[in-house]
């Protein structure tokens, strides 16, 4: 069976997870605990990162874009990075911009800062960065409302690679209860839909030890 390497709370993991499901491709998950540095894990992806991808031939794809690439390559029945080249110059641009801009300024700050440091034994949380997270994260809901009333889906009129990595970084932050779904309801509304596909449904099912997602987490009409 094809196996995806993840940690539950990594937005990259859960890119690459929505987009195998919302492709229907069949998968089991593994845990990989990247801190612990197992040997047989960095002989897959000496990088030491999730996710890591490992098709039922032995095949090993590392790195979150390129997994969801040579999906769409090796799966292209249902496309997530656009049909045409402006499409998917729209896609990857968006893509770049949340697991670049928005990990940056948001995930790292509040994801990183509250649960990820504890887990790997980094020390304690710096609140300048959290209070930096939150001050950052209303101009980037400001834009992504702004992206959903011009357009269907965030990179144009079909749901993309762009929509799954939003919702991805969102909802690994809304998981620890960072996300004021208040500040934009245009966001708001465009999270419920894609929140409301089949895909997601996984997503909302994850429990992380000693994390108690608020009661709205899994709640499709928030």
């Amino acid at each position: 069976m094809r196996i995806l390497y993840h940690l539950p709370l990594s937005p990259y993991s859960r890119k690459v997870r929505l987009a195998l499901a919302e492709k229907r491709i069949p998968f089991d998950l593994r845990v990989e605990r990247v801190w612990e540095r197992r040997e047989e894990f960095l002989e897959m992806n000496p990088a030491g990162t999730v996710p890591v991808l490992r098709e039922d031939n032995g095949l090993v794809v590392a790195d979150s874009y390129a997994i969801c690439e040579y999906l769409d390559e090796a799966y292209p029945d249902l496309p997530l990075l656009g049909r045409t080249l402006a499409e998917r110059a729209e896609v990857r641009r968006l893509v770049a911009w949340f697991d670049g801009k928005f990990y940056a300024e948001v995930t790292r700050n509040l994801l990183y800062e509250k649960q990820m440091k504890r887990l790997m034994g980094r020390g304690t949380p710096d609140a300048a960065a959290i209070r930096a997270g939150h001050a950052n994260l209303r101009p980037h809901l400001d834009y992504l409302g702004w992206l959903a009333e011009s357009r269907v889906w965030l990179a144009g009129s079909s749901l993309t690679l762009a929509d799954l990595c939003a919702a991805a970084h969102l909802s690994a932050l809304d998981f620890v209860g960072d996300v004021d779904w208040s500040l934009n309801e245009a966001a708001k509304d465009w999270y419920a839909r894609i929140k409301s596909r089949p895909c997601f449904r996984p997503l909302l099912a994850d429990r992380v030890s000693g994390v108690t997602p608020p009661p709205h987490y899994a709640d499709l009409d928030f």
